[in-house]
């Protein structure tokens, strides 16, 4: 008898944001060494604490507040290899956020900053076997033209690893309909495309992603078990989902207390993988979420997840058959309880 080791089962990371990999004490000191102002926050048993999706949205503005220079960036970038090779990573996709960073900080010169994260990122991850690709996230709130203008700009980013475009930020009053546009600049420009959807609003945010957007994956759409016609058109149409456990707990997108609606949604079909979102400030880890997942749908289960991460992936053919290879040599060890 076998039970898998999911410390050391290599996996995908398919939507973590950089912003939200930020440890607390790193937050703190940058915030001390900018003088920006923390109140409450400033005390670390209260740094990251929020109550609604509203709040979390202030959170994560108040953390990219902090982040003022390259320097910062690559320092967050070189931090989050590291936590992610103690994961289990070995290939990831990760956000972030330029439309938020020159909201914040117009003179911060974005180029000059993916570079830095870009160069933090191999040499960090290179030794480690890790590769990072990018994809900038367009941020609703700030409107149509905005998000236009950063698909536009995340184009001439593709030399940098930037691969796709999301979209996130305030889902409940900002549909995905408004920005049909922006997703067709990226796509022309060669970028893949993937949104946010189903997490703060129901399952018509979901639908209007994949028929509007022609999103090829979509960041949560754990509302979407309220409408079983787009559970089956996802299903239909292959559209993988990144769900992510806890952070749909605490922002609501899943009841608490209650079991996760991602067994419901393999069950009918649909593609799903495992994320923690932005796990510094959701106090997990990729490797907790996985743990969760193996302990209430079982080891079975999580290890179709781990291929499907792969597969859902824009890696390189060659790529994606390194990690299964990677997959297949290691997902298992003798018998023992899953660590």
């Amino acid at each position: 008898m076998y039970g898998l080791d999911l410390a050391t089962l290599p996996k995908v990371q398919l939507h973590c944001h950089l912003e939200g990999t930020v440890r607390a004490e790193t937050f703190r000191a940058l915030a001390a060494k900018y003088d920006i102002p923390l109140g409450e926050r400033a005390d670390p048993a209260q740094t990251y604490d929020f109550a609604t999706f509203r709040e979390f949205l202030l959170l994560f503005a108040k953390v990219t507040e902090a982040l003022r220079e390259p320097d910062d960036f690559a320092r967050i970038a070189r931090d989050y290899v590291a936590d992610a090779a103690a994961q289990g990573v070995r290939y990831a996709e990760v956000f972030v956020s330029p439309s938020v960073w020159s909201f914040f900080h117009r003179e911060l010169n974005v180029r000059a900053t993916v570079e830095a994260i870009r160069a933090a990122l191999d040499e960090a991850g290179g030794p480690l076997g890790i590769e990072v690709a990018l994809i900038a996230d367009l941020t609703r709130n700030f409107g149509v033209e905005r998000a236009e203008r950063s698909a536009g700009e995340a184009v001439t980013l593709r030399d940098l690893g930037v691969i796709g475009i999301g979209l996130g930020g305030d889902e409940a009053n900002y549909p995905p309909e408004q920005y049909e546009r922006a997703f067709a600049i990226a796509r022309e420009g060669g970028l893949h495309g993937v949104a946010h959807a189903g997490e703060a609003a129901g399952p018509e945010s979901v639908r209007a992603a994949v028929e509007v957007l022609r999103a090829e994956r979509i960041g949560h759409g754990v509302r979407a078990i309220e409408d079983p016609a787009v559970v089956a058109l996802l299903a239909e149409r292959r559209i993988p989902l990144e769900i992510c456990p806890t952070s749909n707990r605490l922002t609501g997108a899943a009841p608490a207390g209650a079991i996760h609606p991602l067994g419901a949604l393999d069950a009918a079909g649909c593609i799903v993988t495992i994320d923690a979102d932005d796990p510094a400030l959701f106090g997990t880890t990729l490797l907790d979420e996985y743990r969760y997942v193996a302990e209430t749908f079982g080891e079975d289960t999580v290890l179709r997840f781990a291929r499907n991460g792969i597969d859902a992936s824009f890696a390189a053919p060659a790529t994606k058959a390194r990690l299964h290879a990677l997959e297949r040599s290691r997902n298992s060890v003798p018998a023992g309880r899953i660590s």
